[in-house]
């Protein structure tokens, strides 16, 4: 049974920082692309950032450029999310993907989900 399972969420004041883990288990992902999105209330799931198979690739999107960092430990068959400078608009659920391919942003292209974890950045 795959699973991944996200953890690091929380409540943190503007300016803080968090780490999002997200470990994989039931399979290996080292060939397959990862990724976080987020879900705000009434908004719709968006990318946050992807990383290709080797690391070697990676993606944010604009609005957390220069404050979010994405990287892989294939040996742990783990995704972080470095998150500093938060906002508290970055206040969401956050996702932890697979992808069927070693690179991609597309959320179609994610196959493997795991629950979600709370992140909400007080003013």
């Amino acid at each position: 049974q795959v699973q991944l399972v996200e953890s690091g969420g929380g409540l943190v004041q503007a300016g803080g920082s968090l780490r999002l883990s997200c470990a994989a288990s039931g399979r290996t992902f080292s060939e397959h692309a990862l990724g976080w999105f987020r879900q705000a209330p009434g908004k719709e799931r968006e990318t946050v950032a992807a990383i290709s198979w080797d690391g070697d690739t990676t993606y944010v999107t604009n609005s957390v450029k220069g404050r979010f960092t994405i990287s892989r430990d294939n040996a742990k068959n783990t995704v972080y999310l470095q998150m500093n400078s938060l906002k508290p608009e970055d206040t969401a659920v956050y996702y932890c993907a697979a992808a069927d391919i070693g690179w991609t942003v597309a959320q179609r292209l994610y196959s493997y989900w795991g629950q979600g974890t709370q992140v909400t950045v007080s003013s």
